[in-house]
């Protein structure tokens, strides 16, 4: 909690130094191809991974606790929520614990603005999340998927 203000205290121009504070924020250093553009937020940060070539745009919130698995070349836009942490749905049981489950994002997936991705969801190679979108369920690999829930709308490739 102590890094994320100093991480948002700089700004794009401080490359490597955003590099080097994001590094600590999650205990492994970043590849020197990894670009963010703060404010950035987290609960945590040590439960992060990123893969090389990662673009993270502004304002992006990582709730981290089931972990956030994030492969390379992955393009995340501004206003961004990756959250892994839920509590039950019962009301008794609301407040008596946090349930936790990860965030894989597969390599070469662009997440449009103001996407939200909850735990426990997968987003296949080269898919596309439109803007706005919440995701509730795995994305397949090569697919756009957009709305609330998102769904498919189609395949998508190179062809």
């Amino acid at each position: 909690m102590a890094i994320t203000p100093i991480l948002n205290q700089l700004t794009f121009d401080d490359a490597d130094k955003i590099r080097a504070v994001f590094s600590d924020l999650t205990g492994g250093k970043v590849d020197d191809s990894f670009s963010l553009i703060p404010p950035f937020y987290t609960t945590g940060g040590e439960n992060i991974r990123l893969g090389r070539n990662v673009f993270i745009n502004q304002n992006c919130t990582m709730y981290d606790l089931g972990g956030i698995d994030i492969g390379d070349d992955v393009m995340i836009g501004p206003n961004v929520s990756l959250i892994t942490s839920n509590h039950p749905i019962e009301p008794s049981q609301r407040r008596a614990f946090v349930i936790a489950k990860p965030i894989v994002i597969e390599r070469n997936v662009w997440i449009a603005a103001g996407v939200t991705i909850i735990g426990g969801v997968r987003v296949g190679e080269n898919s596309v999340v439109a803007a706005g979108s919440v995701v509730t369920k795995d994305v397949p690999a090569n697919s756009l998927v957009g709305g609330n829930p998102a769904r498919v709308i189609r395949s998508i490739g190179d062809g």
